[in-house]
């Protein structure tokens, strides 16, 4: 179902150009400061300080307006987990996507033992207000752990293998991992990827499955839907 966009009231910007600086951000590994000079080319002066601001603001916005778009998850989950650099010290992102490849939650945590598997799973499970028919992991111990106390009526398949899903959806966020050059802290990480994760997939269908008069289709469609989902349909061009 569809909801009400975000306000803008106090904002002098029209909603075309905070949300194209928006988009840009999240969708291609840039930096504030090189958003600004994109829109600087196109006659449009905006620092860098403000489209940050406008990524903290409207981005997890954004990002749930286009969660509610979306169908109920698959009921095949995939979860994987991978380190990341978090101002020198390592952590571990979690992440899962149903077989369709849509990602359905993302957690930044301290460890990958036990207990953090089984707040994964809790987490995953209020989130998506769903009971998967199967869960698919790599052979990490915890994942069987946590799946026995947590879902036990649940299909869990184990193999490294079989999870190529979960680890291919990690690659857009190494790539911003290396263009940020890391996080600077645990909270700031969770609330860029949390955006990061929801409206970047949205702009990445599986193009190679796709003729090319397909994809622009295709993306003609998910074009219409950011812009209904930030307010920016059926406002008046600005000169």
């Amino acid at each position: 179902m569809g909801s009400a966009p975000p306000s803008y009231r106090g904002h002098r910007y029209p909603v075309e150009v905070i949300s194209h600086c928006v988009w840009l951000y999240f969708r291609f590994p840039l930096s504030f400061r090189e958003v600004e000079e994109l829109m600087l080319q196109r006659g449009i002066l905006v620092s860098h300080e403000t489209v940050r601001r406008w990524c903290a603001k409207f981005g997890q916005a954004y990002a749930n307006g286009l969660c509610r778009r979306h169908e109920r998850p698959g009921d095949k989950w995939h979860l994987d987990e991978v380190f990341v650099k978090i101002n020198g010290e390592q952590k571990y992102l979690w992440r899962a996507v149903d077989q369709d490849g849509m990602v359905l939650d993302i957690f930044v945590q301290n460890r990958r033992d036990t207990v953090a598997a089984r707040r994964f799973f809790r987490r995953l499970l209020k989130k998506t207000h769903a009971v998967p028919r199967a869960v698919v992991t790599d052979k990490l111990r915890s994942y069987g752990a946590a799946h026995r106390e947590v879902m036990p009526s649940v299909e869990h398949c184990s193999h490294k293998g079989l999870n190529n899903r979960a680890e291919n959806s990690h690659q857009p966020t190494r790539q911003r991992e290396r263009a940020m050059k890391g996080f600077r802290s645990v909270g700031g990480a969770q609330r860029f990827l949390s955006a990061f994760s929801g409206i970047s997939p949205h702009f990445r269908p599986r193009r190679h499955l796709m003729s090319a008069p397909g994809y622009r289709a295709e993306m003609a469609i998910r074009f219409a839907i950011w812009d209904q989902i930030t307010g920016a349909a059926g406002q008046p061009a600005k000169a």
